[in-house]
């Protein structure tokens, strides 16, 4: 079982947070790399084995409902025994999904490839996961920045993963595998490595040390007179309300952004485009998921939270117009529209996680984490699946301009917010 040391002054906060930064850093440059490579070929490998592009969005669905049962599964063992178990089992089975994916591909079995797909998804999860546990440590002032360093690490892998599916591919044809499988033995090659890095080097543990700090606190709390450091009731019930509008911020903002990626790679294939070409546009989305995050974090913690979510809403919309005005012929509004898909993402995404960390104790917080992302990965999922049907029923300009405005919703939950 994962322990803190004896003596907290042994380790100053700074300095534990400065190294659980550095080795979440390492671990997200290859979680990113096993994220992005199945981003990029998975709804191809779909239609390649199933020849429906209605089902193509399946695989995204079936991904992100593995990473709502993973972010649960995560959020317990972090809770319990803190995040270094919790992350590390993460990516383990990220990497045995990968692995089930290739024999799938190999076997030409569906039913095997829906199952790895789900396992994959944990992967997924724990990427995101990763990003609470760069906030363990950081000072309120500075929390969405500790969220956003670790992100951004995310950008490495993310953009090179993408750009080595046709490298990859190959690869696979050499070794007798199907070409569209190819970036999955990327995949599960740094998700194992990403287990590895965290397993041997996030010690100490940044939950388990927070934990013990803010025992010390309240302890002296506690020892000063009419000091009970306890939360009154309004304080309880507005720390729920905070929790509920970061999930609400994340879950839209997911839904929105899954359903407009998953598709465009079909949408490109159906028009002529190659491999080489949906790779790039994901590469920039992916990019732009990630890449803005230290200037967002700087900017949720200097303009508010609230502010932030609604700019996110702004640019989910934004690039639904773009995207359903993109000639079909051209891969330059399509980079544009995925890379404001991608912004708009992180803007939301760093700022629920900030409004729930803020607002969840540190003795429920792992938890807590852990159930918000099983509904933000449930809303990936949906959009994710519904995606497919939508394009195939009414085209993919109508599910680009409808996530667009779905993204609005963001816009009166700020305001509710606001109101309290």
């Amino acid at each position: 079982m994962t322990t803190v040391p004896a003596r907290i002054e042994d380790l100053p906060r700074f300095q534990a947070q400065r190294r659980t930064l550095i080795v979440l850093v390492a671990a997200q440059v290859l979680s990113g790399a096993g994220l992005a490579a199945g981003v990029t070929v998975g709804a191809l490998l779909a239609q390649d084995m199933l020849s429906s592009t209605s089902l193509a969005g399946l695989p995204s669905a079936l991904g992100t409902a593995g990473s709502a049962l993973a972010a649960f599964a995560v959020g317990r063992v972090s809770q319990a025994r803190g995040r270094r178990p919790g992350l590390a089992a993460g990516y383990l089975a990220g990497a045995v999904g990968s692995a089930g994916v290739i024999a799938a591909a190999v076997a030409g079995s569906s039913v095997l490839l829906f199952f790895a797909l789900f396992v994959y998804g944990a992967g997924m999860a724990t990427n995101l996961q990763a990003r609470y546990a760069g906030a363990d440590l950081a000072v309120p002032a500075r929390r969405a920045r500790a969220v956003s360093t670790v992100l951004v690490a995310t950008t490495v892998g993310g953009v090179v993963g993408p750009n080595l599916a046709a490298p990859t591919g190959e690869l696979a044809h050499t070794l007798g595998i199907p070409y569209l499988a190819g970036p999955f033995l990327l995949a599960g090659t740094a998700y194992a490595l990403a287990a590895l890095v965290l397993t041997i080097w996030l010690r100490p543990d940044p939950l388990l040390l927070a934990r013990a700090l803010e025992a010390e606190r309240i302890a002296v709390a506690y020892a000063q007179p009419g000091d009970t450091g306890g939360l009154l009731p309004a304080a309880v019930e507005r720390r729920r309300f905070s929790v509920l509008v970061g999930a609400l911020v994340m879950v839209l903002t997911q839904l929105v952004m899954v359903a407009i990626m998953t598709m465009t790679p079909i949408h490109m294939h159906d028009h002529g485009h190659g491999t080489t070409a949906s790779g790039l546009v994901i590469a920039i989305h992916i990019g732009a998921m990630y890449l803005p995050s230290p200037l967002t974090g700087w900017l949720v913690d200097r303009y508010g939270r609230l502010t932030i979510a609604t700019a996110s809403a702004l640019a989910l919309l934004a690039a639904g117009i773009v995207a359903a005005n993109a000639p079909d012929d051209s891969v330059a509004p399509l980079s544009v529209a995925l890379a404001l898909l991608g912004l708009g993402w992180n803007l939301g995404l760093v700022t629920g996680t900030a409004i729930i960390t803020d607002a969840v104790a540190l003795t429920t917080r792992a938890k807590t984490q852990g159930l918000v992302d099983v509904s933000v990965a449930i809303a990936g999922a949906t959009g994710g699946m519904a995606s497919g049907l939508v394009v195939a029923g009414a085209g993919y300009p109508l599910l680009a301009i409808g996530g667009g405005i779905l993204a609005l919703a963001i816009v009166p939950v700020v305001a509710a917010a606001r109101s309290r």
